[in-house]
């Protein structure tokens, strides 16, 4: 049975210094015009910003510095990712290639590969897209089907993926993907390839959400050659380096921050007469707000160590995502307003629009709540 533990972390004082440096970086980007905060800004991507982010050191910050990195410590970046999602700075475009991507890499990637993509990633000028979802498999990762099969100095690929965000605005994809049939261990026979998106062989379409916008991609593969060094990892490793990379992806302030602009948005239109319970809602959010950033921090802390947190990184994303979904469903109901449908407007109506619009996928991108709670029962010992 698995020991949840949340250790205390205490921030070193380069993150004090670094959480003014960011702020001053994004007020003055915003007195010059560069940006307006955005609703949801790790999901609103502006390739110029992302390499203004990469000129002042903020992408790829823990990385050696021989692939562009800075050699800092993950809670430093934590400390600037919180601001820069808190500021509502547009910074989809490099968030994958940073968050995770890169890592992965860095980890396991060869040589050429690291040579070639990190110091692009940490200059902003290189982005990544996620190719895990498949059709008919929801979330079960075990369950896919599109395969690679060995050829001349590489792997052809071919399969679909679907749900792919922002690969229509990315450079590279890293495709899981099988190697092997599948057989009694479902886990195994899986492989992690780094794939150019403008690679012969490979077909993108876009899939239009509910308000008609382009966020999600179905990608073809029809043989798509893939050099061998273009491997993440050993063959047949997929699946171990992919519950790996969820640690990353699922346990950072971007689970819990979704609609934070829309909190404070909220507690300015009732703070002048708020109701008892206006008062009590508040008091609620802020109290888990304060939590969750609590274990998020302990989660970065032991990521520093070298430690795989995986199923702690799992409850912040189940408790992180229930958070920031429930904000608009509560504040809808306490603010008179008549929500919009327009992801460009700043007027406080589409911020509570499109929050409420967007909501209900919060709790399914980076792995259903279904599927995080079945891994957090079983490290319970309840399965």
């Amino acid at each position: 049975m698995h020991n949840f533990v949340f250790p205390a972390v205490t921030l070193p004082e380069s993150a004090s210094l670094l959480r003014q440096q960011v702020r001053d970086f994004l007020q003055k980007e915003k007195d010059a015009g560069t940006f307006t905060p955005r609703k949801n800004s790790w999901s609103d991507g502006d390739a110029e910003f992302s390499r203004k982010c990469g000129q002042a050191g903020y992408i790829g910050m823990v990385w050696p510095k021989k692939y562009g990195g800075q050699e800092r410590t993950a809670l430093d970046r934590y400390v600037m990712t919180e601001e820069m999602l808190a500021g509502g700075a547009p910074v989809g475009a490099h968030w994958v290639a940073d968050r995770q991507s890169g890592n992965q890499i860095l980890r396991h990637g060869s040589e050429r590969a690291r040579q070639l993509i990190l110091p692009k990633i940490a200059a902003g000028e290189c982005f990544f897209a996620i190719g895990m979802s498949e059709p008919d498999s929801g979330s079960d990762l075990a369950a896919v089907r599109t395969s690679a099969v060995k050829a001349e100095g590489g792997w052809k690929i071919t399969g679909t993926k679907v749900w792919t965000s922002s690969a229509h605005r990315a450079h590279y994809l890293i495709a899981l993907v099988r190697t092997a049939p599948k057989e009694e261990n479902r886990h195994a026979g899986m492989t992690q390839f780094i794939v150019d998106l403008k690679s012969p062989g490979l077909k993108l379409s876009p899939i239009l959400n509910i308000y008609g916008a382009h966020d999600w991609n179905e990608v073809v593969f029809d043989e798509c050659f893939v050099p061998d060094d273009m491997v993440v990892g050993e063959v047949g490793g997929g699946w171990n380096m992919v519950t790996s990379e969820l640690a990353f992806e699922r346990s950072g302030p971007d689970r819990f921050l979704s609609t934070y602009q829309l909190l404070l948005a909220c507690m300015e239109q009732l703070a002048e007469e708020p109701d008892a319970r206006s008062v009590n809602e508040i008091g609620r959010f802020v109290a888990h707000l304060t939590t969750l950033r609590r274990m998020s921090t302990s989660v970065a802390g032991m990521l520093t160590k070298g430690e795989k947190p995986i199923l702690e990184a799992a409850l912040v994303k189940d408790i992180g995502t229930a958070f920031e979904r429930e904000i608009p469903e509560i504040f809808r109901q306490l603010i008179p307003s008549e929500p919009l449908m327009d992801n460009e407007s700043l007027d406080f109506d589409a911020l509570l629009g499109m929050s409420t619009l967007k909501a209900p996928g919060f709790t399914i991108r980076g792995g259903t709540r279904e599927i995080l709670r079945g891994m957090i029962a079983k490290g319970l010992g309840l399965r």
